[in-house]
């Protein structure tokens, strides 16, 4: 499997506060049959974490995975909020590809988020919306994200979310979204070995009660692949 939304490099952002627990995390992803993770710190436009830092810090990560024979690769990416990335996207693609993890606010869609999906799209980006079902606007109506997924962005929901652990709201807004079709990608968002853990298991086999097996595991495995370098497969 494929988690493209990670917290996972060490001392960056409010993910992993130092390699310890990185390595926690990715003992835990290997264990779930986790093969790839892409890291995605938050950027806020503030200037503070340069793509050119993120590479580093995944390079460093990789070494040390390699070093320690675990079976888990890192590619650099970012979880770009809304307000930045008109500004940013260019620079903070997922494994330097064409897709982009964009954050929304949490308490409202912004009422210029169609317009700009749609600028992304022109330029031959692909953002990524990532857990929608947390949005509170968004949680109460769902269809909002039909517009925007018509208008060619992709959606990625939180495995926690599907199973319960992040509360009723997001569970019932994440099944309304699969039912629907408008998931693409579901990841992790996991920040420690403890709080929204790097384990996507639990969520596809749940995701399977929503889908066919192969639309399930299509989440983790199949729709990820096109992120990462062309020729890339899984073990």
């Amino acid at each position: 499997m494929i988690d493209i939304h990670s917290h996972i490099l060490p001392g960056i952002d409010d993910g992993a506060p130092d390699l310890n627990t990185s390595l926690a995390m990715a003992e835990l992803a290997v264990a779930d049959g986790i093969q790839v993770v892409i890291a995605t710190p938050h950027v806020d436009g503030s200037g503070y974490l340069t793509m050119a830092m993120i590479n580093t810090a995944v390079d460093q990560l990789n070494s040390v995975l390699q070093k320690r024979g675990l079976g888990l690769i890192v590619f650099p990416g970012a979880e770009l909020q809304f307000h930045a990335a008109k500004q940013l996207v260019d620079q903070y693609c997922l494994a330097s590809g064409s897709f982009f993890l964009l954050e929304f606010p949490h308490s409202h869609l912004p009422a210029d988020a169609l317009d700009l999906i749609y600028t992304f799209i022109q330029k031959g980006l692909t953002p990524i919306i990532a857990h929608p079902e947390r949005n509170r606007e968004i949680s109460m109506e769902p269809g909002k994200l039909s517009s925007l997924v018509g208008a060619g962005a992709k959606v990625q929901i939180t495995a926690s979310s599907l199973t319960g652990e992040l509360g009723t709201s997001a569970q019932i807004c994440a099944r309304f979204l699969l039912k629907n079709n408008l998931v693409h990608f579901m990841a992790t968002d996991s920040h420690s070995p403890n709080f929204r853990k790097p384990i996507l298991s639990k969520a596809v086999k749940k995701a399977k009660t929503y889908l066919s097996r192969e639309g399930a595991l299509a989440l983790v495995r199949d729709n990820p692949l096109a992120i990462l370098p062309e020729g890339y497969s899984l073990r």
